[in-house]
């Protein structure tokens, strides 16, 4: 399950301090980013009952790492009818809509 409360929401609050709010499309190559930087999404960790995601799965990411995958030329299509609007506090508009599905 994905989002903050793990109920596959995008759904937030004050102690969600990553703002896990932008519904994300997963890729290859946005997942070989995400783990070159530090938060390897791909492999399963089974102790956490976390199945490791392929491309096609949706994930709430960060808006932070989002914004940086943004600025690096690797970010994921957006959904953004499921995306939670504090994601707004760190990437404009602008941005979110040149990923979202049409």
């Amino acid at each position: 399950m994905t989002g903050f409360f793990r109920n596959g929401a995008c759904d937030t609050c004050a102690e969600d301090h990553g703002s896990h709010t932008v519904c994300a499309i997963m890729t290859a190559e946005f997942l070989a980013f995400s783990k070159y930087v530090g938060n390897d999404l791909s492999t399963p960790r089974p102790e956490f009952g976390f199945p490791g995601l392929k491309p096609g799965d949706r994930w709430c990411l960060c808006a932070g790492r989002f914004l940086q995958a943004h600025e690096d030329g690797c970010a994921p299509r957006v959904r953004l009818q499921a995306t939670h609007r504090r994601a707004l506090e760190i990437v404009p508009m602008e941005v979110l809509q040149r990923y979202a599905l049409r």
